[in-house]
């Protein structure tokens, strides 16, 4: 059975609905707390994630393990970049593993919680999505060497626009990227209404470019007056050569938040969890995986119901409610 996924705005309020396939009765049967949980999940240890399923029948033990990273970028591009771990994480495994790449977090939310997803990376504003109505439990994270890791939102502008602050993007037309991202919508919605006094269609247009390299480069070719983006991308895409620095300025950078955070489905059986975070654990970086993540060097561990407060509390903001059903 496919399962899709829908977002939709009410008023002035953004109200995120994920409109899934109720499970049966059968799987929802268990008297367990949840939480945000939809009710095909359990959270018996309050750690805002689901737990692994009681009976065993439903724990999935794959000859081979799907994969996906968050679709910020080319997807092709990123196949080629997580080579050198997807076959770090098959030797660990013991198991053949598949890079798929994703072009939409609605098709990476849907996949994992058709059971066609086991091992991935969703992009901070998608996490609490994914956890609450896919199964998702994220473990790990990438940083630095000493602990530290993050990005920031930044709201960026051709070099040569004449706005200079967030303030002046009333009567102009600001570009997200999708309803699930913290930086490309979730957080400068949150900032521009608290700091700033916009409120989307009142006081500025918004349009959605999808991704966060569609944004950039609309705001690098004056496409768009202005944009919300994740500062990482932009990073990554000037190493890269797609952009030339100089023509792109920020009117605004925010407080750091978490990167993607990587986990697995929430029934996947404990003996290949434990050797999928061993994979993730163990990996030493090559020289593209370097290059690509520079402001990283190690996979940490991490726990949702912690490093992942402050994508919660921007989403209570924006009066942002999961509702799987």
């Amino acid at each position: 059975m496919r399962h899709s996924i829908t977002a939709k705005f009410v008023g002035l309020v953004s109200l995120l609905t994920l409109a899934f396939a109720l499970p049966s009765s059968a799987n929802a049967a268990e008297d367990c707390n949840r939480g945000t949980l939809d009710v095909a999940y359990c959270d018996r240890d309050f750690d805002q994630t689901a737990d692994l399923p009681l009976d065993e029948k439903k724990w999935v033990d794959p000859s081979t393990i799907i994969f996906t990273y968050t679709p910020v970028e080319d997807p092709a591009v990123y196949a080629s970049i997580w080579d050198g771990f997807v076959a770090h994480m098959a030797k660990v495994t013991g198991r053949k593993v598949v890079f798929f790449p994703v072009q939409s977090n609605a098709a990476q939310l849907e996949a994992m919680r058709s059971g066609r997803l086991h091992v991935a990376g969703f992009n901070t504003g998608s996490n609490p999505i994914a956890v609450s109505c896919a199964g998702f439990v994220p473990f790990a994270m990438m940083a630095k060497n000493d602990a530290s890791f993050g990005y920031e939102m930044e709201i960026i502008v051709p070099a040569n626009s004449p706005l200079k602050s967030p303030a002046h993007l009333k009567g102009k037309t600001l570009a997200f990227t999708s309803p699930t991202s913290n930086s490309g919508f979730k957080a400068p919605s949150a900032i521009l209404k608290g700091k700033f006094g916009l409120i989307k269609d009142r006081d500025f247009k918004a349009t959605f470019s999808g991704k966060h390299d569609n944004s950039i480069l609309g705001v690098y070719n004056g496409d768009y007056q202005a944009a919300s983006i994740a500062n990482s991308v932009l990073e990554r895409m000037e190493r890269r050569g797609v952009i030339k620095p100089g023509k792109i300025r920020s009117i605004y950078k925010s407080q750091t938040f978490p990167t993607t955070g990587y986990g697995h489905v929430y029934n996947l059986h404990p003996n290949l969890v434990a050797k999928v975070k061993q994979a993730f654990q163990t990996y030493k970086w090559d020289e593209n995986f370097k290059k690509e993540f520079k402001k990283a060097d190690q996979f940490i561990s991490i726990r949702h119901k912690n490093d992942w407060a402050v994508i919660r509390q921007i989403d209570k903001a924006n009066g942002v409610s999961y509702k799987c059903k």
